[in-house]
């Protein structure tokens, strides 16, 4: 089954693709929660020509994406936590954590569209993270835990 999406969807494809998918999964999930639309002739005609408008707008997303992404490449991140015996945290470090850490540092991203290398971080150390501003413009930047001082 041919779907477009409307919006992003995880570990399928962006918005405005046109993917293929089962057909329970299309129909019984996709469509009914609004993620996706059936991909007709006049659906794909109509895409194309929002994509052709759209063309022009999405340059121009492009290079403020790229603008942020080289401030966000230059900053240390590094997020002090409490730990227990060791190296290992109280709690974990996630998405929302980084995303408070690149705000204060003055970069404002969404935590939706962090990731975070292993999801939680529970010990001390150096991670990599994804952080995903468009679909063209992507940064991996690396970020530090160190222990909070008592």
């Amino acid at each position: 089954m041919e779907i477009i999406l409307k919006q992003d969807v995880e570990n399928l494809g962006f918005k405005d693709d046109v993917v293929t998918v089962k057909n329970g999964y299309g129909r019984n999930y996709l469509i009914p929660h609004g993620f996706a639309v059936l991909a007709t002739t006049s659906a794909k005609k109509v895409l194309a020509e929002t994509l052709k408008q759209r063309a022009f707008k999405e340059e121009k997303l492009i290079k403020d994406a790229t603008k942020i992404a080289e401030a966000i490449k230059v900053l240390e991140i590094k997020i002090t936590a409490k730990t227990g015996d060791g190296s290992k945290l109280f709690g974990s470090i996630n998405n929302s954590n980084v995303a408070e850490a690149l705000a204060t540092a003055g970069q404002d991203v969404d935590k939706k569209f962090i990731k975070v290398e292993g999801g939680n971080i529970k010990r001390l150390g150096k991670y990599n993270t994804i952080i995903r501003l468009h679909r063209a413009v992507i940064v991996e930047i690396p970020i530090e835990i160190i222990a909070e001082a008592n």
